[in-house]
């Protein structure tokens, strides 16, 4: 593997993911209470024995640098290999803010070049699994490949927001169509490539001097099929592309299963991340928890079930916390009720509120593409005031406090935007 330079794609805006990804990269997202989404392609690096690692942000990349800084958690603080952040810039000659993904490699060539690696392995940085890429890799070498893309299999009706992938019976790849309305197959693109270093280079270089929207899925892997040696490397573990809210939720959820697909307790494949010193989660002698997750420095006093709780959540006595997710220091107070609901970084949910209330399932107004499955969004430190009452499908703003509330119901459907009084109230500080 000391032949293998990986690249992972970090820089997606993920509007699909609402509030979620309006301050933070999609990568940089909370997952399973106390990881970051990016973490999973990191640590697959890393027990694939690949230590050189390029990380390629645009959107919002502050949360995601902090929290992988010199890339301590991943034993990537070396002087021989190690992780470097690529951001884009103006230098003398034209360049741009990166136009797609295959654009984000194309401005980064001379950190190809640099490192002169045989193989490029090109990375999504906002997928959950667990694999090993120095599988793929040897897949790739053996069969000759100048590009071998990962496959997997997914629900018919999701296919269409992925391309489809079709392989004869060697696993070449003979078609490739990027998001199909009316998919054929179930076979899909990852998002995962294995490149020779000098095709990847040629055929970035073309793509850069035509009319293109210079994306991997869209431009360069459907160029090269016919003309290049492509092939599929067949993936039967756990993926999920988590850019939807509700994939998002569930991916979470299926981690609480009895014997979930994916596990995190792999002692063989260990899932790093960057952690605070909290002390031990305590639970109260009234509390009730079941099948759920909760991390260090929780206080535990009410009733948690089918839950994940990231560090150092509060929840007072008499509070229900159901199929729901919050993130760090969210604090839930008294007799409060939380069902089917993701809360951002420190949330307060005042005494008897109810989040997620109601079995009304109307879409919601603002996005109803994103929020239409009964999941209610509340965004970072937001103070939901005593027996306020939020239905399904809702979303509120980050920063708001109780007088912003105008009424102590916000119907299913509806939003209360806070960016303008939050952003006003910064500005005051």
């Amino acid at each position: 593997m000391n032949k293998v330079l990986a690249l992972i794609l970090a820089g997606g805006q993920g509007e699909r993911l609402s509030i979620l990804s309006e301050e933070r990269a999609k990568p940089a997202v909370i997952f399973g209470g106390k990881y970051r989404i990016i973490d999973f392609t990191l640590s697959n690096c890393i027990n694939s024995g690949i230590s050189r690692i390029g990380i390629l942000t645009q959107y919002r990349p502050r949360s995601l640098n902090d929290h992988i800084g010199i890339g301590k958690p991943w034993d990537l603080d070396r002087s021989d290999g190690g992780v470097i952040l690529l951001q884009p810039f103006i230098g003398r000659d034209v360049s741009f803010w990166y136009r797609g993904t295959a654009d984000a490699v194309f401005q980064n060539l001379d950190f190809v070049e640099e490192h002169r690696k045989e193989q490029i392995l090109i990375l999504a940085g906002d997928h959950i699994y667990s694999m090993r890429y120095d599988d793929m890799i040897a897949f790739h070498r053996a069969r000759g490949a100048d590009v071998t893309v990962a496959v997997s299999e997914v629900p018919i009706e999701e296919a269409s927001r992925y391309g489809i992938i079709t392989l004869d019976e060697e696993d070449r790849v003979v078609a490739f169509d990027e998001k199909p309305p009316q998919p054929k197959s179930n076979l899909v693109s990852m998002g995962i490539y294995v490149f020779n270093r000098d095709a990847l280079i040629e055929r970035l270089t073309e793509d850069a001097l035509r009319p293109s929207t210079h994306d991997f899925g869209r431009d360069i892997i459907p160029a090269m099929v016919g003309q290049d040696r492509v092939y599929g490397y067949r993936f039967k573990g756990y993926w999920r592309d988590v850019g939807t809210i509700e994939a998002y939720w569930q991916a979470n959820m299926d981690l609480l299963v009895e014997l979930p697909e994916f596990n995190l307790y792999d002692p063989y494949n260990v899932v790093r991340t960057k952690s605070s010193e909290r002390p031990p989660a305590k639970i109260g002698p009234r509390a009730h928890m079941s099948r759920s997750l909760v991390c260090h420095g929780c206080i535990i006093n009410g009733y948690v079930e089918r839950s994940i709780l990231s560090p150092g959540v509060f929840v007072e006595e008499g509070a229900v916390i159901r199929d729901s997710i919050l993130f760090d220091d969210v604090y839930v107070e008294r007799d409060a009720v939380i069902n089917r609901a993701i809360l951002d970084k420190e949330v307060r949910v005042g005494s008897g509120a109810q989040i997620g209330y109601g079995d009304d399932l109307t879409p919601n107004r603002q996005e109803p593409h994103i929020l239409n499955t009964g999941i209610t969004l509340v965004g970072k430190r937001t103070h939901l005031p005593p027996g306020l009452r939020v239905g399904r499908n809702c979303k509120i703003g980050p920063g708001l406090l109780a007088g912003d509330f105008p009424s102590p119901f916000v119907a299913s459907g509806e939003s209360v935007n806070g960016k303008q009084s939050f952003l006003a109230r910064t500005l005051l500080k």
